[in-house]
């Protein structure tokens, strides 16, 4: 996964100006953040303190380490045992 991250930013470097790379990773920045935002509230709307404060961590991990069975592991065990 990393190897793909790198191989897009290299590939920005190639056809995107510096000033323009900066705006474009600044702007998804913002959007990722902003839903990621939204997730977590409707994370906490949705599942007990508990299971909500289990996935948040998972959430983290998973973009920490760049894999989200981390996080849709739990998504599918909750959806298994709760109604």
């Amino acid at each position: 996964m990393a190897d793909k991250m790198n191989s897009f930013i290299d590939e920005l470097d190639k056809f995107v100006p510096a000033k323009s790379k900066h705006t474009v990773i600044e702007s998804r920045a913002s959007h990722v953040i902003a839903s990621a935002i939204n997730l977590v509230q409707l994370i906490r709307e949705n599942y007990s303190d508990e299971d909500a404060q289990d996935l948040i961590k998972r959430l983290h991990r998973s973009i920490m380490s760049e894999d989200q069975r981390k996080f849709l592991r739990k998504i599918k065990e909750l959806k298994v045992n709760q109604p």
